[in-house]
């Protein structure tokens, strides 16, 4: 549409060459473009036209080149292997965020929606899929070994959103119970290992119809997966592209964490075919409500497939906490960012956007009730389908839905980077507590001393001994302090606030309140998610100099009797950056001692092998455990480990996929070249994606300056697909003290071909968060912000400069607390004074 007169076209473009251009008036004869001229830098080109277009409709006609690209984004090929060995590539697409405009000239923004029209000239043996299904299909004529693949108009919709696919697939098929017809597509020869994400899919079409009472759309959905692929899978409406870990199961050889992952996975790109597909957000500044939303309802999706996950205190572990971490920080963002450039774009696919919006929007779900929050999404969906929307629209519908102040509560969570910590103290006053709450903005680098004083709207509950699962009372806090009466609770009753660990922030409880709730972990009457919280918390404190590091680890001896998985596994994650921390210090060995202590008692409790009648959780639980015990050097679980692993590698007995892991970090860790050797022969016979990425994600333990070395150069061998690469070395960095030093050298002597291969996605910033994150002194701060001002990554520059703090903190900590860290260890064997 020529809206006003004109005689210049502007319209996305990049990597791409045009050959002719023309644009015919509707009902009027052609003219052609005289001039093309590219401003690469804004991804851009004007076409000039000799005479003025007028107002109105017409038809624009380019005919262009462009390249089959080997950066995993745009129109690009995908290496993979046949059954028989020889190498092929398939084409493939990934045009989130600002790519679409490699494949085609286009007008490239959410907000610029249109109905496309596709057809693809393919090699008639091969597999040409596309958003929409297939309505002919007929011989080339230039070519009988082409044929034209001519597919559906689709809705209206997003360039970004846009798809297609052609390369060598099989598929498994089912029809979901509202009748939409789900394919899963693999590599060939691999169907059976389709099968899971299947079932999770044909399950969660109709879960999310019924949630939103809000129809899917389009006639077909195809879940594809991709040798090559940067992201962990892209919602593509009606093709949706996947990695291949991502989406395929093998019965025999996948792992608990795997199908969890896959169901995750599928539960959050079927989401998005309705938030942020059918709706999308208004321009990249309101990115979060897309991921946010479908990070959070993922949860609700795969808790109603498989309660038997526990999925929801998994959420705490894995999305809350990580979003908190990140957002103490000085250099964190807030959730709704403004966005210009497409580098500025790339950068906001971060753990603010998925897991603090995800964590927000299910504190907001919490304070609302699921029922009035279904009838706002409703709302929202229907008033805003095939349309755009941004965050305000959402808080709108939710209000109207529920009454309650939506915007002014969310806007405190959205607008304002950081959360609150709330310090409270109680006073018994006869048979009532009375609650005295202070909320300041919790900080990674101790209590707060801005200027000003930012402040939240903080959903509040409690709740006490009395029932530790039901809340006593729940508020919202608007003010900087409050003070509440609990009524009835005698002096020996334990106060909790943040049931559930559902608001987004922290707690500091006084000294006596805290005291009182150690038992209460000890016997197991808080929740798990409780305890997680609780702990995790007390751990930030520590590690920002509010509390003492001591305190945290005598916490952490209380968690004796523990059985919940996810609980453990945060503990297991918080010893983990302690254990880093502590590998700058001479008594590294120490924190090894203090967690074969901690985990030994679990570890003896649950033994190698699976009892009847144990489930998904009891095999994560039993995988931690060994693996921690084995990298801490416990005798026993070496020995077994080294033995179970001759077994594997001899035919005799072959590993179960859930203890692979373990066994595997364990002998490398206290392993020689020949058992680097022997892991790189398996990782080369493996058959699977997942086996491969297994083992890839352990090599780094081993302890060898050389093999080290080795490992590094492996990482970007042809033996690695180049997703992979970072987390090898990322396992190296995160491997050990000299691992660390060595990987850091060799992502600097390899930058300009690690640069080129990851630029401008956010693979290059999990390269550089994974590589220095662990260091712990000042002048490593200096010599890796030095680096990248002469070594520009311009999508990772939030990255370098969180990474920069992160390692001032770290050297803060170990100035502040290793002595006392390590007079307590000393302490914890000294044999007990006689007296």
């Amino acid at each position: 549409q020529v809206k006003q007169a004109t005689n210049q076209i502007v319209m996305n473009c990049a990597d791409i060459d045009i050959i002719t251009a023309s644009y015919a008036p509707e009902g009027d004869e052609e003219v052609h473009a005289t001039g093309f001229n590219y401003q690469n830098e804004d991804e851009k080109v004007t076409l000039s036209f000799p005479s003025t277009l007028q107002k109105g409709t017409g038809t624009l006609k380019i005919d262009f080149v462009g390249e089959l690209n080997d950066k995993m984004k745009g129109f690009y090929r995908s290496k993979y292997t046949t059954p028989t060995g020889d190498t092929r590539y398939a084409a493939v697409t990934q045009f989130e965020a600002t790519d679409a405009r490699r494949a085609f000239p286009c007008w490239d923004e959410p907000a610029i929606k249109a109905t496309f029209d596709i057809s693809l000239v393919v090699p008639k043996d091969r597999v040409a899929l596309s958003n929409m299904n297939v309505i002919d299909r007929k011989p080339y004529p230039d070519d009988e070994n082409l044929v034209e693949v001519k597919f559906a108009r689709t809705p209206i919709m997003s360039t970004y959103l846009v798809a297609f696919v052609v390369g060598e697939y099989d598929f498994v098929e089912a029809r979901s119970l509202d009748g939409v017809l789900v394919r899963v597509y693999t590599p060939v020869g691999k169907a059976e290992q389709g099968k899971f994400a299947l079932e999770v899919a044909a399950k969660t079409l109709p879960f999310y119809k019924d949630y939103f009472n809000v129809p899917y759309p389009l006639p077909k959905i195809d879940l594809i997966a991709i040798a090559d692929f940067a992201a962990g899978a892209m919602e593509n409406w009606g093709l949706v592209t996947y990695r291949e870990t991502a989406l395929l199961i093998d019965p025999k050889n996948s792992c608990s964490s795997s199908r969890q992952w896959v169901a995750l996975v599928v539960g959050h790109e079927l989401a998005h075919q309705w938030f942020g597909n059918l709706v999308t957000m208004e321009w990249w500044t309101h990115l979060w409500l897309n991921e946010g939303f479908a990070s959070w309802i993922e949860y609700l999706c795969v808790d109603h497939c498989f309660p038997e996950y526990d999925i929801w205190t998994q959420f705490v572990s894995a999305d809350y906490t990580r979003a908190q971490e990140l957002d103490a920080l000085d250099n964190s963002h807030p959730i709704e960012v403004s966005v210009g450039h497409p580098s500025e774009v790339d950068e906001i696919f971060d753990a603010i956007s998925y897991s603090k919006g995800a964590s927000v929007i299910r504190m907001l779900h919490d304070y609302i009730g699921d029922e009035d929050f279904r009838k706002g999404m409703n709302l929202y969906l229907t008033k805003f389908q095939q349309k755009n929307a941004a965050t305000e629209d959402l808080w709108e519908s939710l209000e109207k839905a529920s009454g309650k102040p939506i915007a002014a509560v969310m806007n405190t969570w959205t607008k304002q980077m950081g959360f609150p910590l709330i310090y409270v103290e109680a006073e018994q006053q006869e048979d009532d507590k009375v609650l005295k709450l202070v909320q300041k903005k919790f900080c990674a680098s101790g209590p707060y001393t801005g200027e000003d004083f930012p402040m939240w709207m903080v959903p509040i509950s409690i709740c006490t001994s009395d029932d530790p699962t039901c809340a006593k009372i729940q508020i919202l806090m608007d003010k900087p302090e409050l003070t509440l009466v609990l009524k009835d609770i005698k002096p020996d009753q334990w106060v909790k606030l943040n049931l559930g660990t559902v608001g987004f922030y922290r707690t500091q409880y006084s000294p006596d309140m805290l005291e009182s709730l150690i038992p209460a972990i000890k016997d197991l009457s808080l929740p798990p998610v409780d305890r997680l919280g609780l702990q995790n918390d007390l751990f930030s404190l520590a590690r920002a100099g509010i509390i003492s590091t001591v305190e945290v680890l005598k916490v952490m001896e209380a968690f004796v009797n523990e059985p919940n998985y996810t609980v453990w596994s945060d503990l297991s994650c918080n010893l983990g950056i302690l254990s880093t921390l502590l590998s700058h210090t001479d008594f590294y060995e120490e924190i090894q001692v203090f967690v074969k202590d901690v985990f030994s008692p679990i570890g003896e409790r649950l033994g190698w092998d699976p009892k009847p009648g144990e489930g998904h959780l009891d095999a994560l639980l039993r995988g931690l455990v060994l693996g921690k015990l084995g990298k801490a050097g416990h005798k026993a679980t070496l020995e077994e480990a080294r033995r179970r692993f001759k077994d594997h590698v001899e035919g005799k007995h072959m590993l179960s996929a859930d203890l692979r892991s373990p066994v595997y970090v364990t002998i490398l860790k206290h392993g020689d070249s020949t058992t680097l050797d022997t892991m790189l022969k398996l990782h080369k016979q493996a058959d699977m994606q997942e086996e491969k990425n297994r083992i890839e994600r352990v090599l780094g333990a081993i302890s060898q300056p050389e093999l080290i070395q080795k490992v590094l150069t492996f990482a970007l061998s042809e033996e690695v697909r180049p997703q992979d690469t970072v987390s090898v070395i990322g396992g190296v960095a995160g491997g050990s003290k000299q691992g660390r030093k060595a990987a850091w050298k060799f992502v600097r002597d390899n930058w300009e071909e690690l640069y080129n291969r990851y630029q401008g996605g956010f693979l290059i910033s999990r390269l550089i968060k994974l590589t220095v994150d662990g260091f712990a002194n000042d002048k490593m701060a200096t010599e890796v912000k030095a680096f990248f001002e002469s070594h520009p990554a311009p999508s990772a520059e939030r990255t370098v400069q969180q990474c920069c703090e992160n390692i001032l903190l770290n050297a803060a900590w170990l100035k502040r607390d290793a002595e006392n860290i390590h007079q307590y260890f000393l302490q914890r064997k000294a044999p007990p004074a006689m007296v």
